[in-house]
């Protein structure tokens, strides 16, 4: 059992990785950590953290889920943890039927939005939703705890019956290292130097960072581009995200194409906050129905007005009129308009920005974010009779700290490529 601490095990799927500030965070706070995912081993690895890979799909796939199942249950078996901490859809339903076949480890599920599955409007989603309710019914009724990032998300389970035995709360978001994302941005190319390599000059630049999707509004937003260029001709936009390995969700690289030069597709982008930096609007156009989506919340950081639709989510982030501007999703007129809004009113896109980014750091941070996840591990394992035995070295951060590192001195995300 990893020594007398309590040992939480963190499964997830292949960007599993960004979730590495938050274990290394719980790890300072006395858990023994280790993860399981369907990424690269090699971010974990870096950060000395017991790392064990698995095969899923994202999408539909019987078979494979079921092989997961067995695996994940066959690593729980051999690790034993304390506590099982799992995100994502897929892993949200396939772990807690893995934790029972290993004889019943507590599971917390966080329901990071709930996606393609209950957003899009297509006949495979919405042939697909009644098998996928039943399964999280299913999984919820074998969960210990069901974590929402958003009450909007929590409302949806109450009203579908989803909630199953499991106890349920709100923590907003997955939390922002905010002094890593700061350090990356101080480490990273200046935004001179990375105008000059991408050719930019002085151009006004529009970035979005998310997977290339239509259900991430990027259809959306390059009939928005077109709009935009069309008034401001020098205008570029900037896409950062993976597409290829997307499958059939992935917008086309010929649909890409067909605006150039204004549109540019980056792909995956090791350099995020110091492009968040250099760019002058960020534009978040998503249709899913999202948890606290990571790619606005370094936005905010970084202290880039933002532009985001009126999913859940992005309204926990972004307060229309206050701290940015929020349009109806696919809306290419209305998101095309509040572009042009932040690109010609620069004095009131600076103070959404700065207003956007004091909510952030203040109420997302990581510090925060982990504070609330110990708190609950230490809830479940008291609940369990094992708590003082089990977490002697438990020790929240005093609140003293806790405000020096959540204020906007000190601040910075886990640094996404995606949304």
């Amino acid at each position: 059992m990893h020594g007398m601490r309590p040992h939480l095990l963190c499964i997830g799927g292949d960007d599993h990785a960004l979730r590495i500030p938050f274990l290394l965070a719980l790890r300072e706070r006395g858990l023994n950590v280790s993860a399981a995912g369907t990424g690269d081993a090699g971010a974990f690895a870096n950060a000395a953290i017991d790392y064990h890979p698995y095969a899923m799909s994202r999408f539909l796939a019987p078979r494979t889920d079921r092989a997961a199942i067995a695996a994940l249950s066959r690593l729980i078996g051999e690790l034993r943890p304390t506590i099982i901490q799992c995100f994502d859809t897929k892993p949200d339903i396939l772990v807690p039927f893995a934790a029972h076949a290993a004889g019943g480890v507590p599971v917390v599920s966080t329901i990071t939005g709930l996606g393609w599955l209950y957003s899009s409007r297509s006949p495979l989603a919405l042939g697909l939703r009644p098998v996928f309710t039943l399964l999280q019914r299913k999984a919820s009724r074998l969960t210990t705890e069901l974590v929402f990032q958003n009450r909007d998300d929590e409302v949806f389970f109450a009203r579908h019956r989803l909630l199953g035995t499991a106890g349920h709360r709100v923590i907003p978001g997955s939390g922002i290292d905010i002094a890593r994302f700061d350090r990356a941005v101080a480490d990273g190319p200046s935004p001179t130097a990375l105008r000059a390599e991408l050719a930019l000059g002085e151009v006004p630049v529009v970035v979005t960072v998310a997977r290339l999707t239509r259900q991430k509004g990027i259809a959306t937003l390059l009939a928005a581009a077109a709009i935009v260029h069309r008034q401001v001709p020098d205008v570029r936009f900037l896409l950062i995200g993976p597409r290829e390995n997307e499958g059939p969700l992935a917008i086309g690289k010929a649909e890409i194409d067909r605006h150039r030069p204004y549109v540019r597709a980056l792909g995956v982008r090791a350099d995020v906050p110091s492009l968040l930096r250099m760019a002058d609007v960020f534009a978040f156009p998503t249709e899913l129905r999202e948890g606290v989506p990571r790619a606005l919340m370094e936005a905010c950081v970084a202290g880039l007005p933002c532009v985001a639709t009126d999913m859940p989510g992005c309204t926990d982030v972004i307060d229309h009129g206050t701290s940015g501007l929020v349009v109806p999703a696919r809306s290419p007129a209305r998101l095309a308009q509040a572009i042009l809004q932040l690109l010609r009113d620069r004095t009131t896109a600076r103070n959404y920005a700065a207003r956007a980014s004091a909510h952030v750091r203040k109420e997302l941070n990581l510090d925060v974010t982990v504070e609330r996840y110990a708190a609950l591990y230490e809830e479940i394992l008291c609940r369990l009779g094992g708590a003082a035995r089990l977490w002697p070295a438990y020790a929240p951060l005093p609140p003293a700290k806790l405000a020096a590192r959540s204020g906007a001195a000190a601040s910075g995300p886990s640094v996404s490529s995606s949304g």
